[in-house]
């Protein structure tokens, strides 16, 4: 997929004009951070894990990592990311270029606490130097979140 497959796919929630795309990368939280002039744990980072036989991919703070206890916890499966081949093969998006839009169907996403401590953040649009800024209300509504949940730790402050 490419940002122009999330931008058909954002155009439902009159948020494909929305889309920023940088000559710069943004394929890292400190890169992505750094271009967009915000702070690292305003970038909404994708991870993806396998769910049994699919994939599920959780959206985060920059600054937020996995608590390996609270994801099996809430899952009940310990966590693991998927590899590189299999991010493409069930997100349809390469690693650096992972977001939360335009995902099959049986990809469920989720959205984590961590990011509850800011009005917006910084997803990424399906390419590595690409972005877009939404509200928490919007995220959740343009990425069909299942629900708000807490397996990250690291950003408590």
């Amino acid at each position: 997929m490419s940002v122009e497959t999330v931008r058909i796919y954002l155009k439902q929630f009159n948020k494909d004009k929305d889309i920023l795309e940088m000559d710069e990368s943004t394929a890292t939280v400190e890169l992505a951070a750094r271009t967009l002039g915000t702070a690292e744990a305003r970038i909404a980072k994708s991870l993806s894990f396998y769910n049994g036989d699919g994939a599920m991919v959780i959206v985060v703070a920059g600054d937020a990592k996995i608590d390996n206890k609270k994801f099996k916890d809430e899952f009940g499966f310990k966590a693991k990311m998927l590899a590189p081949e299999d991010t493409v093969k069930y997100t349809g998006h390469a690693i650096g270029g992972v977001c939360p839009f335009a995902l099959s169907e049986n990809v469920d996403v989720y959205l984590d606490d961590s990011m509850k401590r800011f009005e917006t953040m910084f997803p990424a649009c399906g390419s590595s130097n690409s972005a877009i800024e939404l509200t928490l209300d919007e995220l959740e509504k343009t990425s069909r979140s299942k629900k708000w949940i807490d397996v990250c730790k690291n950003w408590e402050q």
